[in-house]
C-alpha cells in the first residue's frame, strides 16, 4: 500500500506505467549493464588523444569492444527474441576484453557485461507464444518421401514443383542428416509447430530460407529397420524452403559449435547472407522447396 501510495505521488503515472510493461516484456536488467558495461570500456579510450595514443591497440580494442557491448545491450531491449545468440557473443566480448583492452575496463567493465550476459541468457519471458505455421499438409512438402524425389534429380535434373503431400506424414523417428557445409540465404527461423505422424504429433522446429546450398549431404533413417542411406556431393533447394527439424546442430562460421532444438533456440532470427555452417547434423521431419538440384546422387540400403 505504501508503494501504491508513493506511486501516486510521483509525476508521469501513465509514462511510468507503459514504460513499466515494456520494460517487463524483455531482459531489461540485462541489457542495461551491458549497456552500462560498454560505456564503462569507452570512458578511457575516449579520454584526450594523448592517453589514447598512449594506450595504443589496446585503446582501439577497446572502443570496438565497448561499442559492440552497448549495442547488444539494445538488442537485448528491442529484439528479445534474440537474447540467446546476443547473450553468448557479449559473454565471448566480455571475457576478451581483460586481454584485448586495458584488463577489462579495469574489471568493472569485465564485470558488468559478463553479468548482463548471464542475465539475459537466463531470461524466460512469462509467457513465450509459440509461433505455428497453418496447414502444413496444403504446402508443398517432400515430406518422407523426400528420398522419391531426389531420385527424380539424378543427373542433375531440376524438379520445378514438388509433389502435394496429400496423405503423406513425418516419420515417426525423423531421419538423421549430415552435411560439411550448410549455406543458407534469406534464413528465417519462423518459430515452433507441431506436424502430425504415424504415432501422434510430432515438435518441430521451422527455418525459412530463400535458398540453401548443402556439401556432401547425407540422409539416413533410424527407424529400427532396414536403413536407407540418401547421399549427393551437393544439394541446392531454392523458391520458399521451409525446413522442419527437431534437432539441429553445427558450427557457426566453422568456429561457435552449437546445438538447439524446439525447446533451445540460442540463435538469431535472421541471419546474415554470409554466414555458413560446417559440420552440421540434423533430425528432419519434413522440408519443403519450390526447387531441388542434386550432384552426384548416391542410394543405398543396409
Amino acid at each position: 500500500m505504501r508503494f501504491a501510495a508513493l506511486d501516486e505521488r510521483l509525476p508521469l503515472p501513465e509514462a511510468r506505467r507503459v514504460l513499466r510493461g515494456w520494460r517487463r516484456t524483455r531482459p531489461f536488467w540485462a541489457g542495461l549493464f551491458l549497456v552500462l558495461g560498454g560505456l564503462e570500456l569507452l570512458v578511457v579510450p575516449l579520454s584526450p588523444l594523448t592517453i589514447l595514443v598512449s594506450l595504443g591497440l589496446g585503446g582501439i580494442a577497446a572502443i570496438g569492444i565497448g561499442l559492440a557491448l552497448v549495442a547488444a545491450g539494445l538488442f537485448l531491449w528491442f529484439l528479445p527474441h534474440t537474447r540467446h545468440y546476443v547473450s553468448i557473443n557479449a559473454l565471448i566480448l566480455s571475457v576478451l576484453s581483460f586481454a584485448a583492452t586495458n584488463l577489462g575496463g579495469f574489471l568493472v567493465g569485465m564485470a558488468l557485461g559478463i553479468t548482463g550476459s548471464a542475465m539475459g541468457f537466463g531470461w524466460t519471458p512469462k509467457e513465450e507464444a509459440t509461433q505455428r505455421v497453418p496447414n502444413v499438409r496444403t504446402q508443398r512438402t517432400l515430406a518422407a518421401a523426400l528420398p522419391l524425389v531426389l531420385l527424380a534429380t539424378l543427373g542433375g535434373h531440376r524438379v520445378e514443383q514438388a509433389p502435394q503431400p496429400g496423405s503423406v506424414t513425418a516419420p515417426a523417428v525423423p531421419p538423421t542428416v549430415t552435411t560439411t557445409r550448410f549455406s543458407p540465404n534469406g534464413f528465417l527461423l519462423a518459430g515452433v509447430t507441431t506436424v502430425p505422424t504415424a504415432h501422434g504429433s510430432l515438435k518441430v522446429m521451422i527455418l525459412k530460407m530463400d535458398s540453401a546450398s548443402l556439401t556432401d549431404y547425407r540422409l539416413s533413417t533410424r527407424d529400427g529397420h532396414d536403413e536407407l542411406a540418401l547421399g549427393a556431393r551437393s544439394l541446392d533447394l531454392s523458391g520458399h524452403v521451409t525446413l522442419y527439424l527437431t534437432k539441429f546442430s553445427g558450427c557457426l562460421e566453422g568456429l561457435l559449435c552449437i546445438t538447439f532444438d524446439p525447446d533451445t533456440l540460442p540463435v538469431p532470427p535472421i541471419v546474415p547472407p554470409f554466414v555458413f555452417m560446417t559440420n552440421v547434423t540434423a533430425e528432419q521431419a519434413l522440408v519443403t522447396s519450390d526447387s531441388i538440384v542434386a550432384n552426384g546422387l548416391t542410394l543405398g540400403a543396409s
